[in-house]
C-alpha cells in the first residue's frame, strides 16, 4: 500500500500508526512545505508532487490545517486519487465548484469523523431504531492547553481562526454523529463565543439547538473545561439513554447496557480499515465530501 500524506502533524501520526497495524508493509511519502521539515521514521519527504509517480499512490491523506484543504483537494482532483480528508472538511462554505469537480472526476472521498466507529455511538444508532425520542443532549468540553503537552496551545490551528480553528468546527464530531444518528434537522440556531480566559482568536464556546419534527437536540462545545466530559443523552418515552464517550459505555435508566475496553484511539484503525476495504475497494459511499459539507453547513449556521 502506497500512501501520500499532506500535513504531517500529530493527527497524521495517528493515521500512520493505524495503517501500520493494517498493513505492516505500507509505504508513506509526505509532501512537505520546507526542506528543513523534520524527518519522520518510515516516511519519505517530497517537496513537489512531480517527484512522485502518482499512479502508484493508493490514496492520499489530507491532514494539513483546515484552511488549506480547499487548495489541496483542488490540486489533487486531476489525479483521481481516493482522498481521506481529516475533519473538518473546510472552514468556509465558499468553495466554488469544488464538489462538482470531484463528482465529474468520480473521485472517492471520505471525511474522517472517527466517532462513527466508536462502539457506544454505533450501539446507540441501532438501539434507538423505532423508539420515540423526546430530547437529545450532546456535550463535549475539554481543556485546550492539555491537548498537546509541550506545545504552546495558542500557536496550534485549533486556537487560531485564520488557520481554520475554532471549537464549532474543530469539534465537529458531535454535530457529525448527531447528523448520523438522527438525520438532517429542519432548523438550526446557534450561539458562539470566545470570551474565556484562554484568550485565543478562535471560538472556544458553541451552543447549537437543532429542531427535528418530534424533538430537539442540543449540542454544547467548549475548549476550557478542566475535567473533560464527552457525553450524549437521548430521552425516550420509557427512560433515558446516557452515553459516556470517554469510557465507551452506555446506560439506560442507570443500568449498563453496553461497555467496551476499546477507546477513541482504536477507532483510527477501524475507520482506515473501512476506508481501504469498503470505500476504495467496494465503492461504498460513507461520509463523503458531500455529506461532510452538509454537516459543515449546520456548524457554520448563523455565522
Amino acid at each position: 500500500m502506497n500512501v501520500l500524506i499532506i500535513g504531517l502533524g500529530s493527527i497524521a501520526q495517528k493515521h500512520i500508526n493505524a495503517l501500520k497495524g493494517i498493513d505492516p508493509d505500507v509505504h508513506f511519502c509526505a509532501l512537505r512545505s520546507s526542506t528543513e521539515a523534520k524527518e519522520v521514521d518510515g516516511v519519505r519527504n517530497i517537496y513537489k508532487l512531480s517527484a512522485l509517480e502518482l499512479s502508484t499512490i493508493d490514496f492520499a491523506i489530507i491532514s494539513n490545517p483546515t484552511a488549506y484543504h480547499q487548495q489541496t483537494i483542488s490540486t489533487l482532483i486531476p489525479y483521481k486519487i481516493p482522498l481521506f480528508i481529516e475533519k473538518p472538511v473546510f472552514d468556509t462554505l465558499q468553495i466554488g465548484t469544488l464538489l462538482e469537480e470531484i463528482a465529474a472526476q468520480h473521485t472517492l472521498t471520505y471525511v474522517a469523523c472517527n466517532l462513527r466507529f466508536l462502539g457506544c455511538i454505533a450501539f446507540v444508532k441501532q438501539y434507538i431504531i423505532n423508539k420515540r425520542i423526546n430530547e437529545v443532549n450532546s456535550y463535549c468540553g475539554s481543556y485546550l492547553p492539555d491537548w498537546r503537552p509541550g506545545q504552546d496551545f495558542r500557536k496550534i490551528y485549533s486556537a487560531n481562526i485564520e488557520m481554520g480553528g475554532g471549537v464549532h468546527i474543530d469539534l465537529i464530531h458531535e454535530m457529525d454523529y448527531i447528523y448520523w444518528l438522527f438525520g438532517k434537522p429542519e432548523e438550526v440556531t446557534s450561539t458562539k463565543a470566545n470570551n474565556s480566559s484562554l484568550n485565543i482568536s478562535a471560538m472556544d464556546y458553541a451552543n447549537y439547538m437543532l429542531k427535528y419534527p418530534e424533538f430537539c437536540a442540543n449540542i454544547v462545545l467548549n475548549y476550557y473545561r478542566r475535567d473533560a466530559k464527552r457525553s450524549l443523552e437521548v430521552l425516550l418515552d420509557e427512560g433515558t439513554i446516557y452515553v459516556d464517550l470517554l469510557e465507551n459505555k452506555v446506560k439506560y435508566n442507570g443500568e449498563i447496557i453496553y461497555e467496551s475496553d476499546k477507546n477513541v484511539l482504536n477507532t483510527y484503525e477501524d475507520q482506515l480499515l473501512f476506508f481501504t476495504e469498503q470505500v476504495i475497494n467496494n465503492k461504498v459511499e460513507f461520509n463523503s465530501i458531500n455529506e461532510a459539507f452538509e454537516v459543515l453547513k449546520l456548524c457554520i449556521a448563523n455565522d
